[in-house]
């Protein structure tokens, strides 16, 4: 998951003004479709990776259900045992109870660590989406600028920026170009209004993931039944 998150971190956080730029000093959309098809990429993976922990959620979840119904029933036969004066039974029936209630703590911190983890994809994924969306608007008028520069016969030097095209005096040339670099602020900035950054999100389950680990250590010093 890390990997991958490295990944998605690295498409979000690249400089959409220094792709147009690159665009138009090689006169060409192919390291804008580039970056488009890495995207794509990266979403269907995570996409996949989503579902596999949904997947494995929804199993914790019907496991952890599972046991707490063995251990009520488990509960309820320690308290017929010790009405009936069958101490013996009653220990037994205590000991797999105790098992049992360890069990269930071992699911819910599996289940609380894996839905954070499912929490980082979807909105790593819902970020992710929103920076395609952005680029396939942008890639229609970065093709319409690149094409009007060709027209108007603009040699290749000049196009090393979109601040150089704009201090050309081509106002059309120049229209265009604002309004990509509008947009693309725009975009960038919903973005990040939208939650915490991903770094942080990492961060933060990878830092949970190592304390987790420390308690569940700590509970199996302590034994079942104790916490």
């Amino acid at each position: 998951m890390a990997s991958l998150l490295d990944k998605v971190t690295t498409l979000l956080s690249a400089n959409l003004h220094a792709l147009v730029d690159k665009a138009l000093q090689n006169n060409s959309i192919a390291v804008f479709d580039e970056y488009i098809r890495q995207v794509e990429d990266q979403m269907d993976k995570l996409a996949d990776a989503a579902a596999t922990i949904g997947g494995q959620i929804k199993g914790i979840q019907r496991a952890q259900a599972d046991q707490e119904e063995k251990a009520a029933e488990l509960d309820r036969a320690v308290d017929a045992f010790l009405r009936d004066g069958n101490d013996s039974a009653a220990a037994a029936a205590q000991n797999r109870l105790n098992s049992s209630n360890a069990l269930i703590d071992t699911y819910k911190v599996q289940l609380e660590k894996i839905q954070v983890e499912y929490k980082i994809m979807l909105e790593a994924k819902v970020k992710l989406d929103s920076r395609l969306e952005t680029m396939k608007t942008q890639r229609s008028q970065l093709i319409a600028l690149l094409e009007l520069a060709k027209s108007k016969e603009l040699a290749a030097k000049s196009m090393k920026t979109l601040d150089a095209l704009k201090g050309v005096g081509n106002s059309d040339v120049a229209q265009i170009a604002n309004s990509i670099y509008a947009r693309l602020d725009k975009a960038s900035a919903a973005i990040e209004i939208r939650s915490t950054t991903l770094d942080d999100q990492i961060d933060e389950a990878l830092g949970r993931k190592e304390i987790e680990g420390q308690l569940e250590q700590r509970r199996l010093l302590l034994g079942p039944g104790k916490k």
